[in-house]
C-alpha cells in the first residue's frame, strides 16, 4: 500500500467544515491529490471514532463505477447507503462525470446526517446548475499540485537549494515527487500523459474543441508568454501570423476552457492608486513549472518568469486573491489580498547588481500605504530597504502560513 503524503493546508480545511451544512466541493487540475486528500480525511474520521459503515467513497473515474454515471441511478445507490441514526460521510470524486450529478447530490444533501464531499477537475462543475441549486450552500475547497513546503518534506534530498531545483525543473505533481523522484526522463514522460489527458478529458471532450493543434499552439504561446501581459487580440494575431484564419471569440473560447480546466491562472491588472481592477492586459500562469518546462521543452532558461509563476501559486495556496498591480507607468509583480489586508511582492532571480535592485525596488517606493512589501529572489542577502523586505525565496516558500 503506498504511503499518503500528508496535505496539512487542505487537510485542515475540510477538518474545519467537516458536519457544517454545506457541501464540500474540492476542485482542481487533474491528478493534484484531491482523491488522496479524500483518503487523508478518511483516516482521519476512522482515527476519531467514525465507523467505516459510515463512510461511503466512490469514484466516477472508476469503470466499476461507470453504472452510476446516470444521475437517478447515483442517487438511489447513495439513499441505501445512509445511516439511520448516524452520520453518512459520502465522497463523491470527479462527479462531474455523471450528467446533472448536481440532482442526486441536491437530493442526497437535504436528508438527515449527510455530510457530502465531492472533487471535480474543471470550473464548470460550479457553473451551471450546482451553484444555482445550492447557491450559498456549498464551499469550494481550490486544490493544487504540492507547494515546495510540501515537495521538500516528502523528498530524499535535505539540501533545500538542490531540492528547489527538482521543484522547479521537474514540478510538483505528486506522483512525480514521490514516485518518479529525480529521474527526469520518467518524469517527462508522465507530464507528457498527463497533459493529452488534460487536453483530451477537460479541455476538448468537456467544451467541444474541435481543433487540438489550435489550443496546443495557444497553450504553447501562453507557457513562452509567461509573466508577460497577454490578451485574446495578440493571441489571436500571433496564430494568425503563423498562417492559421482564427477569430478572437474562437481563441477567448479555447483560452477560457483551458483556465476551466485549472491548467492556467488567469491574474488580472490593479491599479493600486485608482483601487479598480483593469480588464486589459492580464496575465496567465501555469499550473504547474515542470509542466510548463516539458511543453517549451527548456528547464535553465527564463528563470525569473519560473520563479515568479511558483510565486503566484503559492500566494494562491495561503489564500490570497491574487494582481497585477500598476501603479502609475510601473508594474509590481503581485498584489496579494485576504480579508480586506494587502501585501505587494517584486520577484525576480537575483538583485545583487546595484541597478536591478533599484529597477526592482522602484514600483514598490512609489506605494504610499503602510500595507507589507517583499523583494523575493534566489540570493542569500537579505534586508530592509525603507521599509521594503529583501527575503530569500526559498525560505520564504518554507515558512509555515
Amino acid at each position: 500500500m503506498r504511503q499518503l503524503i500528508p496535505r496539512p493546508h487542505f487537510l485542515e480545511n475540510l477538518k474545519r467544515f467537516r458536519e457544517v451544512d454545506v457541501i464540500k466541493v474540492v476542485t482542481g487540475v487533474r491528478r493534484c491529490g484531491k482523491s488522496t486528500l479524500f483518503a487523508l480525511y478518511i483516516e482521519h474520521l476512522l482515527s476519531s471514532g467514525v465507523d467505516e459503515s459510515q463512510i461511503v467513497h466512490i469514484n466516477l473515474e472508476d469503470v466499476g463505477m461507470e453504472h452510476l454515471r446516470e444521475y437517478k441511478t447515483l442517487h438511489d445507490f447513495l439513499l441505501t447507503k445512509l445511516q439511520k441514526d448516524r452520520m453518512t460521510y459520502l465522497f463523491i470524486d470527479e462527479a462531474g462525470r455523471c450528467p446533472d450529478f448536481e440532482k442526486a447530490i441536491d437530493s442526497i444533501y437535504i436528508k438527515k446526517n449527510t455530510d457530502v464531499y465531492i472533487t471535480g477537475s474543471n470550473a464548470d462543475l460550479l457553473s451551471g446548475e450546482l451553484a444555482t441549486l445550492l447557491s450559498g450552500r456549498y464551499v469550494e475547497i481550490k486544490m493544487l499540485p504540492f507547494s515546495f513546503a510540501e515537495f521538500f518534506a516528502a523528498g530524499e534530498l535535505k539540501d533545500k537549494t538542490l531540492a528547489f531545483e527538482n521543484y522547479r525543473t521537474m514540478g510538483s505533481f505528486p506522483v512525480v515527487v514521490t514516485q518518479l523522484k529525480s529521474d527526469m526522463a520518467l518524469a517527462d514522460q508522465y507530464l507528457e500523459g498527463l497533459d493529452n489527458t488534460i487536453i483530451v478529458k477537460d479541455v476538448v471532450a468537456r467544451k467541444g474543441v474541435s481543433d487540438v493543434a489550435l489550443l496546443k499552439n495557444i497553450v504553447r504561446f501562453l507557457c513562452s508568454s509567461m509573466g508577460s501581459s497577454v490578451s485574446i487580440a495578440n493571441i489571436t494575431d500571433y496564430i494568425s501570423r503563423s498562417g492559421r484564419k482564427i477569430t478572437q471569440k474562437t481563441v477567448d473560447k479555447y483560452v477560457q476552457a483551458l483556465a476551466n480546466s485549472f491548467l492556467f491562472y488567469p491574474a488580472e491588472r490593479y491599479n493600486i492608486k485608482g483601487k479598480n481592477l483593469l480588464k486589459t492586459l492580464g496575465k496567465y500562469y501555469i499550473v504547474d513549472s515542470g509542466l510548463r518546462n516539458h511543453l517549451l521543452s527548456s528547464i535553465h532558461t527564463d528563470i525569473g518568469h519560473q520563479i515568479e509563476n511558483i510565486v503566484y501559486l503559492e500566494l494562491l495556496r495561503r489564500g490570497y486573491r491574487v494582481n497585477i498591480g500598476k501603479i502609475n507607468e510601473k508594474e509590481i509583480d503581485f498584489v496579494a489580498t485576504k480579508q480586506h489586508a494587502k501585501e505587494y511582492y517584486q520577484v525576480c532571480a537575483t538583485a545583487l547588481d546595484e541597478k536591478v535592485q533599484e529597477r526592482e525596488l522602484a514600483p514598490l517606493l512609489k506605494v504610499s500605504d503602510n500595507y507589507p512589501k517583499f523583494l523575493l529572489t534566489l540570493d542569500f542577502l537579505t534586508g530592509d530597504y525603507d521599509g521594503i523586505r529583501q527575503v530569500n525565496l526559498i525560505d520564504w516558500l518554507l515558512k509555515a502560513e
